[in-house]
C-alpha cells in the first residue's frame, strides 16, 4: 500500500474536517440560508463554512501556498509554485434537496501541473486520493479504471447544462445523449462531477464527459483518473482546465466515446 505524502495527508485531513461540518448541516438543510449567484448557481451557509474550514486548515499547514476556491476566488500566495484548487461542496443541488451524493474536492497544482487530488464522498465516508507517481486509492485500496473496450458494454456518467446556459448548450447535450444512448449500456447523471471522475478512477463508471465545468469541479478528479491508469483530457483537444470540457475513461474506450460525441456535435451543426 502507498501512503500519501505529508501534503497529501494535510489535504485528506482538511477534507475530512470540512466533511464533518457538511454532514451536520445536511441534516438541518431546511434551516440553511440559501442564495443564488446565478440562474441555477446555489450557495448556502454550508458552502461557506466548509470552505473556511479548508482554507484555515491548509493555510496553517502550508503557509504561502495560493488558493483557487469556488467561493473565495483566487488567493495569491508567496509560494508561486504551489496552489490548492478547492470545491468545498461539489453537488450543492443534491445537498440542498436532501440527496446524499455530494463531495469535498481538493487538488494541489505544483509548477503549473496537477500533482495531488482528494475527493471525499461525505455520505459514504469514502476518501479517494491520488498523487503523481503514487497511484490512486480509495482509502487503502489501489484504484484502476475499468477495462471494458466496447461501448455497448459500458456505463457512462455525464452532467446536464445548468438552467441559464445558452440554448445551444442544451441542444448540443440533447444531441450527445441521442447519439450515445443507442450504443452504450447506460448513462447516469448523479450531479457531482468530482464523484463522477472518482468513480471512473474506481472502475464504477467506464467513462465520463461534461462541458463547461470549473477548475475546482474537475482538478482533483483528473489526478485520480490519470493515476488510475486512465485518461482525462479536453473533449476537443484544448486545455481542459480552461474550457472545462472534460472526457475521461480508459485509453481504448475514450476514442470511441469522443467519436460519438464528435458526430453528435456535427449533427447539431447541420
Amino acid at each position: 500500500m502507498s501512503k500519501p505524502s505529508p501534503v497529501g495527508t494535510v489535504m485528506i485531513n482538511a477534507a475530512r474536517q470540512a466533511g464533518r461540518s457538511l454532514a451536520r448541516d445536511f441534516h438541518e438543510v431546511e434551516n440553511l440560508q440559501v442564495s443564488k449567484k446565478g440562474p441555477a448557481d446555489f450557495v448556502s451557509n454550508a458552502d461557506h463554512r466548509a470552505e473556511q474550514i479548508i482554507y484555515d486548515s491548509l493555510a496553517k499547514a502550508r503557509p504561502g501556498y495560493g488558493f483557487v476556491m469556488e467561493e473565495r476566488g483566487v488567493v495569491e500566495g508567496t509560494d508561486k509554485s504551489n496552489r490548492f484548487i478547492v470545491d468545498p461542496l461539489d453537488g450543492t443541488l443534491n445537498f440542498l434537496h436532501g440527496q446524499p451524493h455530494y463531495a469535498v474536492s481538493i487538488a494541489l497544482e505544483r509548477e503549473g501541473q496537477l500533482f495531488c487530488g482528494v475527493v471525499y464522498d461525505v455520505a459514504k465516508n469514502e476518501i479517494f486520493w491520488a498523487e503523481t507517481g503514487r497511484g490512486a486509492w480509495l482509502d487503502q485500496r489501489k484504484l484502476l479504471v475499468a477495462g471494458r473496450k466496447r461501448l455497448e458494454e459500458s456505463v457512462f456518467a455525464t452532467g446536464t447544462p445548468w438552467l441559464g446556459k445558452a440554448e445551444t448548450a442544451h441542444r448540443q447535450f440533447a444531441n450527445e445523449i441521442a447519439g450515445m444512448t443507442p450504443v452504450c449500456a447506460g448513462i447516469r447523471r448523479y450531479g457531482s462531477a468530482a464523484l463522477d471522475l472518482a468513480w471512473v478512477a474506481a472502475g464504477r463508471f467506464d467513462g465520463f464527459w461534461e462541458r463547461g465545468l470549473k477548475p475546482w469541479d474537475i482538478a482533483a478528479g483528473i489526478v485520480l483518473v490519470r493515476e488510475a491508469y486512465g485518461v482525462a483530457e479536453e473533449i476537443d483537444g484544448g486545455d481542459v482546465q480552461t474550457t472545462g470540457n472534460i472526457i475521461a475513461g480508459n485509453e481504448t474506450l475514450l476514442p470511441k466515446l469522443k467519436e460519438r460525441l464528435r458526430r453528435a456535435k456535427a449533427f447539431g451543426e447541420d
